[in-house]
């Protein structure tokens, strides 16, 4: 397990140019480059974000996007896509200070549509941990469950 921090990686958003669909390297000069034969090698990823305006972070939308140059060319796509992903695991991993019926709803709908459903990763669960504490306040986190949740969703994850 190594774990990637992408507050101390950059990594910029797609543009969109193409050129890794024309046989060259990404265009980005970033810290994304160096993650690509990591991300190649993986079993899994999980996909950990604080909840930010209702979804994801915009460095984790950022990471996601740049998977589109590690993909290759499908001459059968299914659902319409036009490229095929390398098959991993993946799990959804959220804080956030409120916990209303409604908090994660964006975030999960990105994470299932983008990461399941388009890249094609299997799913392997989420941990959305809401009532972590004031927006303006230290984490409480310590004072829920999530913790041990946590623990035993990890342990968890790839019991048969």
């Amino acid at each position: 397990m190594e774990l990637i921090s992408l507050n101390k990686i950059a990594v910029k958003g797609c543009i969109g140019c193409n050129a890794c669909r024309y046989g060259k390297p990404c265009i980005q000069k970033d810290g994304f480059n160096d993650l690509v034969p990591k991300i190649k090698e993986a079993d899994m990823i999980a996909f950990a974000s604080p909840l930010l305006f209702w979804t994801i972070s915009s460095k984790l939308k950022a990471f996601i996007e740049r998977f589109y140059c590690i993909a290759e060319e499908d001459p059968n796509p299914p659902l319409g896509r036009y490229e095929k992903y390398p098959v991993k695991d993946a799990v959804l991993l959220m804080t956030s200070a409120d916990d209303l019926f409604w908090t994660y709803e964006q975030a999960v709908s990105y994470y299932k549509f983008a990461v399941i459903n388009y890249i094609g990763f299997r799913d392997k669960g989420m941990l959305l941990a809401g009532g972590c504490g004031d927006t303006n306040g230290r984490s409480q986190i310590d004072k829920t469950n999530h913790l041990s949740e946590a623990y035993q969703f990890g342990k968890t994850v790839y019991a048969e």
